[in-house]
């Protein structure tokens, strides 16, 4: 509740580690020479963590931005009735963390201060939303839930339309058509808002099947691409699928997935996106990073995913460890921040 006092057993801080794993043992913080961002991290599916305490972890993982997406015909009105009373939950989680941190401060735990930056505000001050359709409920983005999306672009937490896109997974329910037909509609009130957009992509089983980014590549070569810029969020492909979208100048995002032994492609990628390009994020509730399998994952994680990402681009020789967290933290605050 607001106003209780913040234990550190609540934080797993009570032997001053932040991260422990799945049995327990406790897992040390990558250090990062930047300040770190999540760039898209759900902060209403977790199953157990209080999302207030998890971005009061995030802040003490250094984490000053993050990036929460909102869906309009999903979240409204499952969750929440209104577009306003989600925004004013998610004021709520920002106060109750800024509580929290305070209660860690007198404990003299404080999140870190990293070089080059500073007076740099606090994450509490750089809690941003992202709105847009999911492609599960493309068929669902009628006037109603477009006049929902508009009031979520007026908030001043409004950084970008998003997660939009395509999803041919096995989840999915929908014809492509009429998920293309809500993604061009979700581009055209970007453009229309001057504002970045969030893609979700997720082709077939297939692993020699790339139609839904196929399709984007093109819908994006035939719309534009909004002039606030674009995200792949959650790549999880190798350099040849990334290829069209950064010749059209999207940013990409790299994830808890970069992580996984068998995700070499996603590596590969991850060394050949231009600097100016990469960003960091953690999709959470989902795909915790290794060393944190099998846990519940949160936006404080985006510290292994940075850092393996800071660690491959200085293997492949392309950047040195500092010059890619400079260029994660710098691209998502120019896009997103």
């Amino acid at each position: 509740m607001p106003g209780v006092p913040l234990g550190l057993d609540d934080l797993t801080l009570e032997d001053g580690h932040l991260f422990h794993d799945r049995k327990g043992r406790p897992r040390q913080l990558p250090p990062a020479s930047a300040p770190l961002a999540d760039t898209h991290g759900h902060l209403t599916s977790f199953a157990r963590r209080d999302p207030s305490v998890a971005l009061c972890r995030a802040a003490l993982a250094g984490v000053r931005l993050l990036v929460v997406p909102v869906d309009p015909v999903d979240e409204v009105p499952r969750l929440f009735p209104t577009a306003a009373a989600y925004l004013s939950w998610i004021d709520e989680q920002v106060e109750r963390a800024a509580e929290h941190l305070g209660e860690c401060a007198r404990h003299g735990l404080v999140p870190p201060e990293p070089a080059g930056h500073p007076n740099l505000p606090p994450l509490v001050e750089h809690v941003r939303i992202v709105a847009g359709a999911h492609p599960y409920g493309a068929a669902q983005l009628d006037e109603s839930a477009l006049a929902c999306l508009d009031e979520f672009l007026a908030s001043p937490r409004c950084a970008g339309v998003g997660e939009i896109g395509l999803d041919f997974g096995p989840y999915n329910e929908l014809p492509a058509d009429v998920q293309e037909k809500a993604f061009r509609r979700q581009l055209a009130v970007a453009r229309e808002h001057g504002l970045p957009v969030e893609l979700h992509l997720r082709d077939g089983q297939d692993p020699a099947d790339h139609a839904a980014h196929d399709l984007a590549a093109r819908v994006l070569a035939e719309e534009g691409v909004p002039a606030a810029g674009c995200d792949l969020h959650c790549f999880t492909d190798g350099p040849g699928v990334m290829a069209p979208f950064v010749e059209l100048g999207c940013h990409i995002a790299f994830g808890g997935a970069v992580t996984f032994k068998r995700s070499d492609d996603i590596r590969a990628a991850a060394a050949a996106c231009p600097a100016r390009l990469l960003l960091s994020e953690t999709d959470c509730p989902y795909m915790a990073p290794v060393p944190l399998r099998g846990k519940e994952c949160e936006p404080a994680m985006v510290a292994f995913p940075a850092a393996c990402v800071a660690e491959v681009r200085e293997d492949a020789g392309v950047a040195t460890r500092d010059e890619t967290y400079a260029a994660l933290w710098e691209n998502a605050c120019s896009l997103l921040g």
